[in-house]
């Protein structure tokens, strides 16, 4: 969208209806999460077999951890570039372009030819990698649109609850990712699954991103863009302004998301390795020796032998928990205001984890309280940032500077978390240091949160 086509459309506020604002910001952000959990969730369960193949299996999985870990470098680049435009030309356009970039790297991935295919054994991996990179340049530029597509058309005193609905996309994508992966794995055999069952979620993710074009291309620019253009005051450099101008809350930004990012990936990827991984050495080899791959008990490290299965139906029960209390997260950031709620939160993250040990011990029921809490937990701190990250950062450098700090936070915070967390497990008798870890990432929040002041009752149009 132009400037102008975005002064055109000034008189007509509201420009968007309550109803296209939700389900756009809504429906972006579950089709983009999805396409980021399908990868995810392969790179613990197929990747290292048919992307990293290794005599090693601990060294297989850091691999495709490691290739996991390539769009938390690519997704502050994304930041940068989609920022850029979204501060220049509007949110709408911007939001377009974001959506295709990730699904047209995430349909690839699923029909791309494996490191067990003759002729292919680099440039599979290569290419694997390198449509990981393109996803997060997508993801880079997605939530900070999504969030003030939300939140710039939100009325007054409900911008906390508006910016919980493209929160609410990352629940959604991983139910429904995991959920797919979860009936392929029940209706195909495991040679089945591995030979073309893992491509049907990659492939199918281009259904829904149709879907999700048809409904962002409804949309017209938001009100304080728009007001943005009227006073001539949009930024050539967005980059520049917000390295000059908002250096300190661009900071601190980052750092109040570390610990909603380490939380997350050591509630989905870590939990699903570790959970999955048998919980002997000799259990390893019988099923190493069974399916013809060879086994080093010198690097073998224990998890707690639940079927790829149940521990995904479990997951999945832990994620709605995440659903609920990303929504109930936006009523109580409004009434209590955000830091607060965000304080709160984040003490109950380093308490949670130093229970990791006891939980993981307990058995089953053991096992569903740590994903209930853990879930609960990610919904209580993931909730409110699609407005305190925005409400950081003046209207015309808004995209750029929401979207640096978010996706900076993901270098720091996710990139290597599951890598980090498997390395920690094997350094100790069980997941304590990976429950310390998280507690350390929570610590750091807890500080910036501090520092910070509170943004509820911040002007949204200047």
């Amino acid at each position: 969208m132009s400037q102008v086509d975005a002064t055109a459309t000034s008189a007509s506020v509201p420009v968007n209806p309550r109803s296209r604002v939700i389900l756009a910001s809504l429906i972006g952000t579950s089709i983009e999460f999805y396409d980021f959990y399908v990868y995810a969730t392969a790179a613990v369960l197929v990747f290292p077999i048919l992307f990293f193949p290794n005599d090693n299996a601990v060294a297989a999985q850091l691999a495709s951890f490691a290739a996991f870990g390539v769009a938390f470098i690519a997704r502050p680049i994304g930041s940068i570039l989609f920022g850029h435009f979204g501060d220049r030309i509007g949110r709408k356009g911007t939001l377009v372009a974001s959506l295709l970039t990730m699904g047209i790297a995430t349909f690839i991935i699923g029909i791309l030819p494996t490191a067990l295919t003759p002729g292919w054994h680099v440039l599979a991996p290569a290419l694997l990698v390198l449509m990981r990179f393109c996803q997060g340049i997508g993801l880079g530029g997605e939530w900070s649109g999504a969030a003030l597509l939300a939140t710039e058309n939100a009325p007054t005193g409900k911008r906390a609850i508006y910016g919980t609905f493209p929160q609410l996309g990352a629940p959604i994508g991983f139910i429904i990712a995991n959920g797919v992966f979860l009936i392929l794995s029940l209706r195909l055999s495991q040679e089945d699954f591995l030979a073309w069952g893992w491509r049907v979620p990659f492939i199918a993710s281009a259904v829904l991103v149709i879907i999700g074009l048809y409904v962002r291309l409804k949309l017209v620019e938001t009100p304080a863009f728009t007001k943005v253009v009227e006073r001539g005051e949009v930024v050539k450099l967005p980059l520049a302004r917000v390295l000059t101008t908002s250096w300190r809350p661009l900071i601190l930004g980052t750092f109040i998301m570390l610990a909603t990012y380490v939380l997350f990936y050591l509630m989905t990827a870590f939990t699903l390795s570790y959970g999955t991984t048998a919980k002997t050495a000799e259990v390893a080899a019988a099923a190493a020796e069974k399916a013809g791959k060879p086994f080093n008990a010198d690097t073998f490290v224990a998890g707690l032998g639940y079927t790829r299965n149940d521990f995904l139906v479990m997951l999945i029960i832990g994620c709605v928990f995440f659903g609920i209390f990303t929504l109930a997260a936006g009523p109580l950031a409004e009434k209590f205001g955000r830091r607060k709620t965000l304080i709160l939160t984040t003490i109950g993250i380093i308490i949670f984890g130093a229970l990791f040990v006891p939980l993981f011990g307990a058995g089953t029921a053991g096992v569903m309280t740590l994903l209930i809490l853990g879930f609960t937990l990610m919904g209580l701190t993931f909730g409110p940032m699609g407005a305190v990250l925005p409400e950081l950062f003046p209207t015309n450098v808004r995209y750029t500077g929401s979207a640096i700090s978010y996706n900076v936070a993901s270098i720091i915070g996710a990139a290597l978390a599951p890598a980090i967390a498997l390395w920690l497990l094997g350094k100790a008798d069980g997941p304590v240091l990976v429950g310390l870890y998280l507690s350390a990432a929570a610590v750091i929040t807890l500080v910036a949160l501090f520092i910070s002041k509170e943004t509820r009752d911040m002007d949204y149009e200047v």
